[in-house]
């Protein structure tokens, strides 16, 4: 006997075979989230759910897709390049390895936006050997 699987929220999935009951050659053995009815016709841009009692068809829903996003700015990148450096010499921040060379060096960083030619014309530090 062919049955109509569904998900566990009654959308159908696709159809399958009960097998009938080895004890009892009257009964059939439907797997679990299956029904005997069939469900009705859908196009492309629909499907059919199950509420429990009967067949429904709903439309799928338009997903729009994300727009793109917009290109940073010059002074979000030249801060997101600050931020690396900073982030990659917070090991040289430690209270046991800090320096006045390192701590130079990680206040010009923090500084750079104040710089006169901010964004567009930065002159980085250069980092503690």
């Amino acid at each position: 006997m062919n049955v109509y699987q569904t998900d566990l929220n009654g959308v159908y999935v696709g159809a399958t075979t009960a097998d009938q009951d080895p004890l009892d050659s009257t009964n059939w053995l439907i797997p679990a989230g299956c029904v005997k009815t069939a469900p009705p016709t859908i196009t492309e841009k629909q499907f059919a759910k199950w509420d429990g009692a009967k067949w429904g068809v709903e439309n799928i829903p338009v997903v729009e897709s994300d727009p793109e996003p917009k290109p940073l700015s010059e002074a979000e990148t030249v801060r997101a390049k600050r931020d690396a450096l900073l982030a990659a010499s917070d090991h040289m921040a430690l209270a046991d390895r800090i320096t006045d060379e390192w701590r130079t060096f990680r206040q010009s960083l923090r500084d750079v936006p104040s710089q006169s030619g901010f964004p567009s014309s930065v002159t980085w530090p250069t980092e503690p050997s």
